[in-house]
């Protein structure tokens, strides 16, 4: 190659580099962004539906996105407040609710996926009847 321009040079390069890399196993990639295709998904469950106030219930929550979960937080509403109870950073994303002794007679519950590159998702809100 010695003797060629350098746009001659860098043609010949782009041709000849894609089948030398698939010989050795390699590959090409082009890309464009960052990977991120939005925000993660999130789910949130427990095992119980009706809850007696006073005590704890396990809530479990479901999260996944192409640049992993760096946490799920758990909150509680009280009215139009959201009350942070707590996170985890790995799976199985879970967390033990106090269930609140003041009359109320539902509690709601929702978690907070938060990504590899900082989009946050909510799952939908978890209702739970709590009884005396």
């Amino acid at each position: 190659m010695a003797g060629m321009n350098r746009p001659a040079l860098l043609r010949r390069l782009v041709w000849l580099l894609p089948p030398a890399l698939a010989a050795c196993g390699g590959g090409l990639y082009i890309g464009f962004g960052d990977g991120d295709y939005g925000p993660p998904s999130v789910s949130l469950a427990a095992a119980a539906t009706t809850v007696q106030a006073g005590t704890t219930v396990r809530v479990v929550a479901a999260a996944a996105d192409e640049n992993g979960i760096d946490e799920v937080a758990f909150y509680r509403l009280d009215g139009n407040t959201a009350v942070r109870l707590g996170s985890d950073g790995s799976a199985p994303y879970e967390w033990q609710v106090a269930v609140p002794s003041d009359g109320r007679t539902t509690l709601h519950l929702f978690a907070r996926a938060t990504d590899g590159v900082g989009d946050r998702a909510d799952s939908d809100e978890l209702v739970l009847t709590v009884v005396p």
